[in-house]
């Protein structure tokens, strides 16, 4: 057996095992293999609200409240400590769900096959996990960065052709120089960069780009700063927010600290091996990733989509150009011309949402349904979930309540600097609807 099939058969048997693990939420799904509904079974005649009363997990029942005619359900529905997600999804992006969202709802509302989609895509969290369990992944979002994040996870090369690709580019080509990152890196490592940088771009202007590139500079972008040796900066912020230059130069003399040698092409296939470490996912289906605005998507079809699960921006509590700029600039994105939602006033960012529901209404097929996430914010005076509800009013969807996960505040939360029920996000909220 060569080197290749070995790794070939190593990542199907890695598949294979946790496919069989208990209480694994990640195993690729064949279309002809049913699916668990435990929530909603698909075929029962029971109300969906009797389904999630009837939810349990580990003796804990669901507690229902009624505000304003709609019923909450609340109960621990998913936690990191339930159930382990598949390690493709670990890369880092700001304000992102954890992949045990999805999951809970895909497994329980559609059929292997089927469509799921998210407008506000993100990282790409809700197509990885459709893709992971044998449903078709279609995303969208107004950055096209997230597509570059989304895309490579969704077909990854071998360990073995990642490694022979990093082994071919000229790491000490360099066809531009960007002495104000030597904040964040050292000169060689520097260099790496933009040899990788250039050598990317390059590609891609001449229509070149293959899953190989497109996995490579998936993971560079995902490795450019952070607080540990696996990223190619001195200590920095987590990588799902990059400093500007000055705080960067602040962090240098408080700490002391000068920009260490890290090696590029190494930490890369490190990354790589750490993504896939739980296999390879199936191959998918059909993937169709777009970019533009979630309330106007012209490369959805009509009714094509049997359930969307998402989480659009919360007002302006985070600022995703300001967080993203040193990756547009390594993938070629001017992000100050990357037009995102950031509505200050709660009116805009309703008729925003009501807009995004009736695009949504043309792509769910009848019966379909949303699952919406969204959170308490500014001291929790602003609860998005009723503005939601507000917006999904004149659109052909109907609600079916709000599911509210209780779970501890996060770390994202916590890197804010604030206190749970103060600042930020408190709860995890779903609104969930049904397409009439």
């Amino acid at each position: 057996m060569t080197e290749y099939e070995a790794l070939r058969s190593q990542a199907g048997q890695a598949i294979a095992d946790r496919a069989v693990a208990p209480g694994y939420i990640d195993a690729p799904v064949k279309p002809s293999e049913p699916v668990a509904t435990d929530l909603f079974d698909l075929g029962a005649k029971a109300p969906i609200g009797e389904l999630l009363k009837a939810f349990r997990f580990n003796g804990k029942q669901t507690i229902v409240e009624e505000h304003h005619g709609v019923p909450y359900y609340f109960n621990e529905y998913w936690t990191a400590r339930q159930r382990q997600a598949h390690s493709i999804h670990e890369i880092s992006y700001r304000a992102c769900f954890k992949a045990q969202l999805p999951e809970f709802f895909i497994s329980r509302l559609t059929r292997p096959g089927d469509a799921i989609y998210d407008p506000f895509m993100g990282r790409g969290t809700t197509p990885i996990q459709a893709a992971l369990m044998g449903r078709r992944a279609f995303g969208n979002d107004i950055n096209p960065l997230s597509t570059y994040l989304t895309r490579p996870r969704t077909n990854p090369p071998t360990l073995m052709d990642i490694k022979a690709r990093l082994n071919e580019i000229d790491w000490s080509r360099a066809s531009e120089g960007a002495p104000e990152l030597l904040v964040f890196y050292h000169p060689e490592t520097l260099t790496e960069i933009l040899a990788l940088r250039s050598y990317l771009l390059e590609r891609e202007a001449a229509g070149r780009i293959d899953p190989v590139d497109d996995w490579i500079r998936m993971v560079a972008v995902n490795r450019l700063t952070g607080h540990s040796s696996g990223f190619f900066s001195v200590y920095s912020l987590p990588p799902n927010q990059a400093v500007s230059l000055e705080s960067q130069r602040r962090i240098n003399e408080k700490r002391n600290q000068v920009p260490p040698r890290r090696i590029v092409p190494d930490i890369i296939y490190k990354k790589s091996r750490t993504l896939l470490s739980d296999g390879r996912p199936p191959a998918s289906l059909n993937t169709r990733f777009t970019v533009g605005s979630a309330d106007d998507s012209p490369g959805i079809e009509t009714a094509s989509v049997q359930l969307v699960v998402t989480s659009p921006p919360f007002l302006d509590i985070v600022q995703y150009a300001a967080d993203n700029w040193l990756r547009c600039w390594f993938v070629g994105i001017d992000a100050k011309a990357v037009d995102i939602a950031m509505h200050k006033k709660p009116a805009d960012w309703t008729a925003f949402i009501s807009r995004t529901f009736s695009e949504l209404g043309r792509v769910v097929a009848p019966g379909g349904h949303v699952a919406f996430e969204v959170g308490e914010v500014r001291n929790g005076t602003i609860k998005l979930e009723e503005l939601v509800l507000n917006a999904m009013a004149p659109t052909p969807f109907e609600p079916l309540g709000v599911v509210v996960n209780v779970q501890e505040f996060t770390k994202t939360a916590n890197c804010w600097g604030v206190d749970n029920n103060s600042k930020g996000t408190n709860t995890n909220r779903i609104v969930l609807a049904r397409r009439v």
